[in-house]
């Protein structure tokens, strides 16, 4: 399956979950915002919401500072 992720297409295994992603990428959901085809996902939804083929995932962190 391919996505396309913050611009960058990406080979995944079928039926993996957007917090299956963030966690092998190392990310942490709670200082994530995920968009997927243009629709911003609650953090409650993200262990259940399965991708698909074609999804389009950017991924944007929280970066502290001042």
């Amino acid at each position: 399956m391919q996505i396309i992720l913050n611009g960058q297409q990406k080979n995944l295994d079928h039926n993996i979950t957007l917090s299956t992603l963030l966690d092998s990428l190392n990310l942490q959901p709670d200082t994530m915002v995920a968009e997927i085809n243009g629709r911003i996902i609650k953090p409650g939804s993200y262990p259940q919401l399965e991708l698909k083929d074609g999804d389009k995932v950017e991924l944007i962190r929280f970066v502290g500072g001042g």
